[in-house]
């Protein structure tokens, strides 16, 4: 076996060491953000729940209307039926399970809406906060900085209460470039969760 033939294992784990060596001399800064609690205590988020709950508040009242006029009705008939005649019981009955079909229908429409909107808004903030991460990110000089799937991380790594300082400065309601997607590649957008679980 030639000389150059048993030098070639050597080079390439020389020049695997150089390259190794490189990256791992250059100090990296790193952070984790804890996005759940980011997207729960942000205040851009509060706002856009508040906005929902105003934006159904008068559809949730109807449904509250009809839901107490719906009880008051059956115990009406639960008292009064059997001195009613067949006939007019029979009318009443076919009257409250008509109108309890309705408010059925309603509140699953209302459920729906609602929850579609939701999603829709949560989305928003989800994709400000993405765009907001990486600015601060940028800003603070980090190489890298990890979201979801971190088992652990020390505590000067985690820097969520630091982007929620810089959230709190800026306008809790979300600015209209919010609802398109960062430039950033689809990947490093967190799946979609709710605050809370709720």
């Amino acid at each position: 076996m030639s000389t150059l033939k048993r030098s070639i294992p050597f080079l390439s784990l020389c020049l695997c060491g150089l390259m190794l060596s490189g990256p791992a001399s250059a100090e990296i800064k790193m952070g984790v953000v804890n996005f759940q609690k980011l997207l729960e205590d942000a205040p851009q988020t509060k706002t856009a729940m508040q906005a929902l709950e105003n934006e159904f508040a008068p559809r949730r009242r109807e449904l509250l209307t009809m839901q107490n006029d719906l009880k008051a009705k059956d115990e009406k008939l639960q008292k009064e039926g059997a001195v009613m005649s067949e006939a007019d019981r029979a009318k009443a009955e076919k009257t409250l399970r008509d109108q309890q079909r309705e408010f059925s229908r309603k509140a699953g429409e209302f459920q729906d809406d609602a929850s579609t909107r939701r999603n829709e808004e949560i989305g928003k903030v989800q994709r400000y906060l993405v765009t907001e991460i990486q600015g601060y990110a940028s800003a603070q000089g980090f190489d890298l900085v990890l979201g979801d799937g971190v088992f652990f991380a020390k505590g000067p790594l985690d820097i969520t209460a630091n982007v929620l300082a810089v959230l709190a400065t800026k306008p809790t309601s979300l600015p209209a470039s919010a609802t398109a997607p960062p430039k950033s590649p689809a990947s490093s957008t967190p799946p979609a969760k709710t605050p809370g679980g709720k």
